[in-house]
């Protein structure tokens, strides 16, 4: 027994030693680099450090708590300050350290918060012991004031456009530890689910949390009737659109919380959601995540690694381009922020808000990670750079699921994407032109103007930060050619503005709106008025097929050797749906009956061979259209749930969801109406 708990101390003792080693280390070069400091002996450094420590754990709770009554400026300041003072008072306080006053001491503290910050990555590298002590350490208070309850709440994790069959190949090559020994054990159980088109996140999203897909189209779309251009990722159109569905009973309703979503399951508490971001950024910082912020390894933590992973994008974009690997895109400056911020600091501050709602005891989280997503739209969905981001958020899930053990309540762990990802070169690539450019080109003599509305999805996660933190909206997207005007609602490009036609594209799938008309047009009418532009798109290689409606005879696929008549089935000559799959014609008629589709919609070519698509964006790896693995997204729950049958469409999914959730005391029932 002595000897059992001996092994006990000696464990805890040693991770406490290697820290206090690490700190002695960066103290020491911190003052022997910094002008205005000096000390006599190693020992003397490491007296610093041992005080240092000992005034870290006692004064940053307090100084946190303080710095989060101030709001997110006092939080900004005390991310400044206070290390500096907490390492300023450790080297009065220890003798034979001189301190030419407080200047030395700030510049100090960055130079040793710092060099921990990389020292403990290198030292813990595929260990989560640190980060789960300082969840710990930094929700203790809040595991003191939560009620226990023997009653599961549920954690659903979302890895932004992870395909079923990648996530299959991973785990069975055992790349991802947790999920691997998840599903090896039999503790959870791995489904396949479809997703209807549009494959996108905001429809995936608007299905998941509310049941509510068919509301939206595209990832960007122009409403006809009132003139307004919705673009899904800007936290005013996010609103907006949520707006038009939400019936207060959302998947995270009863209690739960959504974090980093598009839309917000009508969840009481929502954080770096884009549709809430405008007023839950108006609330302040609460005390766990001012403590996030103040901790050196917290914030300044994450941007030494998000500088560390620019370093990382830029090698491998180089490594790309010199050993000439295709399909590839040009990764611009601004991707390699970019990746930085939603790689590492994103997830790293998902990941405290997770613990912190964890241990409140919340009854349902739902979190997205737009980690792999990102990079894989840049460097391709199965390159070695997107699959390394799966492994960070496997490491997410691993201490998610150490720290559920202290939580107030158990939690079981759902991991669920909304949507796949296809690989290709792009449109343009492959053809010299993009789809606006192909459009304006089968105009010419129609005297039209042509307005696009191009957008990087992605960039909307770091939108809905910056709205929250800020407490308001800045409007940075807009459309060429000055469609949209900044900080104003987006207008139709109509007759006032001179265009003619609105191309919007997600992924492979584009939309073209006659803007001038307030309603759909059919196919007898756009012939009528542009006699090229149909016989145009079908013909040309880059187009799999284009879906326009008829006054005659409904909704119709046409490609260049056949058409596919959806309201009856019949078919044409050669099915242009036949290369997208069996659920390719449903998935054309439900798109048909959506509001707000373009008067032309059409998909890209899917190559037989390669099995690739051609993003009307210049994006390696997309999704929005049909075609690869985009359409199966994944559903991993514990296999002691009921489980689900076949999946078709994100709304199967939420209600599985729900039902989940019900069977766990997690609903409450609906009031009856009246």
């Amino acid at each position: 027994m002595a000897a059992v708990n001996l092994r006990r101390l000696g464990g805890r003792l040693r991770p406490a030693i290697v820290v206090l080693l690490l700190d002695w280390a960066a103290l020491s070069i911190a003052i022997a680099v910094t002008p205005g400091l000096s000390a006599s002996t190693g020992w003397d450094v490491l007296l610093a450090a041992v005080l240092l420590a000992i005034a870290a754990a006692v004064l940053r709770p307090l100084l946190a708590t303080f710095a989060a009554r101030l709001g997110w400026a006092g939080v900004v300041a005390g991310w400044l300050l206070t290390q500096a003072l907490l390492v300023y008072l450790a080297l009065i306080l220890a003798p034979h350290i001189r301190v030419d006053g407080f200047w030395p001491a700030f510049w100090a503290s960055w130079i040793y918060s710092i060099l921990v910050s990389a020292g403990m990555w290198l030292v813990t590298a595929g260990d989560n012991s640190a980060m789960l002590a300082h969840l710990l350490r930094s929700t203790k208070q809040t595991r003191r004031e939560a009620a226990t309850t023997t009653v599961p709440g549920v954690l659903m994790i979302q890895i932004d456009g992870l395909s079923a069959p990648l996530a299959r190949w991973a785990i069975q090559a055992g790349n991802l530890p947790t999920l691997t020994r998840w599903i090896r054990s039999g503790s959870h159980t791995l489904a396949e689910w479809h997703a209807q088109l549009p494959a996108t996140t905001p429809a995936s999203q608007a299905g998941l949390l509310h049941g509510a897909s068919a509301h939206v189209p595209a990832f960007r779309w122009l409403e006809k009737e009132t003139g307004r251009l919705v673009v899904t990722n800007h936290p005013r159109d996010a609103e907006y659109v949520e707006r038009g569905f939400s019936d207060g009973r959302g998947l995270l309703a009863d209690g739960g919380v959504s974090l980093s979503n598009v839309f917000s399951g009508d969840a009481p508490v929502s954080l770096l959601t884009m549709s809430t971001a405008r007023r839950g950024g108006r609330r302040g910082p609460t005390r766990e995540v001012s403590s996030y912020l103040v901790d050196p390894f917290g914030l300044t933590r994450s941007l030494v690694l998000t500088v560390g992973e620019m370093v990382k994008e830029v090698f491998q974009a180089k490594r790309q381009r010199a050993r000439n690997i295709e399909p590839r895109v040009h990764r611009a400056a601004s991707y390699v922020a970019l990746r930085g911020v939603t790689n590492v600091l994103l997830r790293d501050l998902n990941l405290n808000l997770a613990a912190e709602h964890m241990m409140r005891g919340a009854p349902a989280l739902y979190c997205d990670f737009v980690d792999y997503d990102e990079i894989a739209h840049h460097a391709g969905p199965t390159r070695a750079e997107s699959l390394a981001s799966l492994d960070g958020i496997d490491w997410v899930l691993g201490t998610l699921e150490q720290l559920a053990r202290s939580a107030p309540r158990p939690y079981q762990i759902v991991v669920l994407s909304d949507h796949g990802q296809s690989q290709g070169a792009t449109f343009l690539q492959r053809y010299g032109t993009t789809l606006e450019a192909l459009v304006r080109r089968l105009m010419v003599g129609d005297g039209a103007d042509v307005a696009t509305a191009p957008d990087n999805e992605q960039w909307g996660r770091v939108r809905a930060l910056l709205t929250e933190v800020g407490g308001e909206q800045k409007v940075v997207g807009r459309l060429t050619h000055s469609v949209l005007e900044a900080h104003e609602e987006p207008a139709a490009p109509g007759p006032a503005t001179g265009a003619e036609l609105v191309v919007v594209a997600s992924g492979n799938l584009g939309m073209v709106y006659l803007a001038r008309k307030r309603r759909r047009l059919t196919l007898e009418e756009i012939e009528s008025r542009h006699p090229n532009l149909l016989t145009g798109l079908i013909a040309h290689p880059g187009v799999g097929f284009v879906m326009v409606r008829s006054g005659s005879r409904g909704p119709v696929a046409l490609g260049r050797d056949g058409v596919h008549h959806l309201a009856d089935g019949r078919i044409d000559g050669t099915d242009p749906l036949a290369p997208f799959g069996p659920h390719a014609a449903d998935d054309l008629r439900r798109h048909d009956t959506l509001p707000h589709v373009g008067d032309i919609v059409l998909n890209s070519l899917l190559d037989p061979v390669t099995g690739e698509v051609a993003a009307f964006e210049e994006l390696v790896g997309c999704h929005g259209g049909l075609g690869g693995w985009q359409t199966r997204p994944v559903l991993i729950h514990p296999a002691e749930w009921p489980a689900p049958g076949p999946l078709t469409g994100a709304d199967a999914v939420h209600r599985q969801l729900v039902s989940w959730l019900d069977a766990l005391g997690l609903r409450t029932p609906p009031e009856p109406p009246g």
